[in-house]
């Protein structure tokens, strides 16, 4: 289910309980809990192509350098290791996993059967890297599965399609698999656009919470996940609960990351005074 709410005054770095509760009032019902619905760290998110209903032109939220911006493959994939999260963007104590970079000549795509699976990018992406984290099991309470996605694309149009292709894909698979073995569903989403009020550390994004099914960690799972777009460029965190983790704890994880990318994206193309 998704539901677009204008967030006038709201910041997009908000809690994800937040959205939760301003979601009660358009949602009606969330999905049936025995579907599951997914996105790992690399899906996508919200309205549509060009300037129209995308929030503001990037003149009003980002001004940047056109030098600055990554025009080859090579630009794009030096700009997103440079703005990509790493373990200490989350905060203490998480680790990367094994394996803790995707392939860069793959991307995730949702097939027909609801199934995600690797395929080459788009010929609109320049790079796109995914990587893994963990905060790693203690007492009492089951280890935090973490996932930080950056995406280049050719133009900020195709950005924005990619934003749009998410909440396409949430309509067509209420229930999703992840890989062999784990899903996500009974999800609740908020399209937050820019250009309103104080939302300006992005053009649009689009958050999810919902519940995480796993044959290793059993559940359900709190599973959260947010999406931002800004001008050429998607950025994404996933956060997949266990045992003993509250659903605070999770979102405070996303949160935090995904605030750091959008801080790091925008010093990395800014004009410079």
């Amino acid at each position: 289910m998704t539901c677009h709410v204008p967030l006038g005054g709201v910041r997009y770095a908000l809690p994800l309980a937040l959205v939760t509760v301003l979601l009660a009032g358009c949602s009606g019902a969330a999905d049936d809990p025995g579907k599951v619905e997914k996105r790992d760290a690399s899906a996508s998110a919200s309205p549509g192509p060009g300037s129209t209903g995308a929030g503001p032109s990037p003149e009003q939220s980002l001004v940047p350098d056109p030098a600055r911006l990554p025009k080859t493959r090579a630009e794009a994939r030096d700009f997103i290791d440079r703005v990509i999260a790493g373990p200490d963007s989350f905060g203490p104590g998480v680790v990367k996993r094994s394996p803790y970079e995707s392939d860069p000549a793959t991307w995730p795509v949702l097939g027909e059967d609801c199934v995600w699976q690797q395929q080459k990018p788009a010929y609109s992406v320049l790079a796109t890297l995914t990587r893994s984290f963990e905060l790693p099991a203690e007492q009492g309470k089951g280890p935090v599965r973490l996932g930080a996605v950056v995406t280049v694309h050719r133009t900020r149009e195709d950005a924005a399609w990619e934003m749009a292709e998410s909440i396409e894909e949430s309509m067509r698979c209420p229930t999703q698999q992840l890989r062999e073995g784990e899903l996500i569903g009974s999800m609740v989403a908020a399209a937050l656009l820019g250009g309103e009020a104080t939302q300006t550390t992005s053009e649009d994004s689009l958050s999810e919470m919902g519940q995480y099914q796993s044959s290793e960690l059993g559940g359900p799972h709190h599973y959260a996940w947010q999406q931002a777009q800004t001008l050429q460029f998607t950025v994404a965190v996933t956060g997949k609960g266990a045992k003993g983790r509250t659903e605070r704890e999770i979102d405070d994880l996303v949160v935090q990351a995904q605030a750091a990318m959008l801080v790091r994206l925008q010093s990395a193309v800014e004009k410079q005074n």
